[in-house]
């Protein structure tokens, strides 16, 4: 017998699992569904573009495919991010626009189950979870899971709120 759960935006049987993509943001850690992830990369040299925010790095082309960089360390806070080659870079694909991620570093690809997925904590205006799927719990880790449609979409609207000012 298959019971649905809700789990944020994923909806998971019993038996199922979700695939997530680990990686960390100033120490801490976060998963994105693996679908969502085209390919991984170190960090090379982008082609800056004017007038956009600091978390927009700039633009590299990806075998023909000209893909924005976005510095998720500092679109989360993090001050002063190193540049170095432990620096990745996520490439995403989503829904056909592919877009690039910097983080500190990738861990690896892990399957949770519901049993390990909790609803976001709710405190109102104070705490913004609008990005997070869930939390799920890993042996001693806490891993927040983004929904990376959205996150993306905020980023993009945050873009180009700075353009028109």
């Amino acid at each position: 017998m298959h019971t649905s759960h809700q789990k944020g935006k994923f909806m998971l049987d019993q038996e199922s699992v979700l695939e997530v993509l680990m990686f960390t943001l100033g120490g801490e850690y976060y998963g994105i569904n693996i679908l969502s992830v085209q390919e991984i990369r170190g960090y090379e040299q982008v082609t800056q573009l004017a007038n956009t925010p600091e978390y927009i790095k700039g633009i590299v082309n990806l075998r023909g495919i000209i893909v924005p960089i976005v510095d998720m360390r500092i679109w989360f806070g993090q001050d002063n991010p190193e540049y170095n080659q432990n620096t990745v870079v996520i490439v995403l694909n989503l829904n056909g626009r592919v877009i690039g991620m910097v983080v500190d570093s990738v861990s690896d690809v892990t399957a949770l189950d519901t049993s390990q997925i909790k609803e976001p904590p709710s405190m109102g205006a104070a705490l913004d979870v609008t990005f997070l799927l869930g939390v799920a719990t890993l042996d001693e880790l806490t891993v927040m899971l983004l929904s990376i449609d959205k996150l993306i979409a905020s980023i993009a609207l945050g873009a180009a709120g700075q353009q028109a000012a």
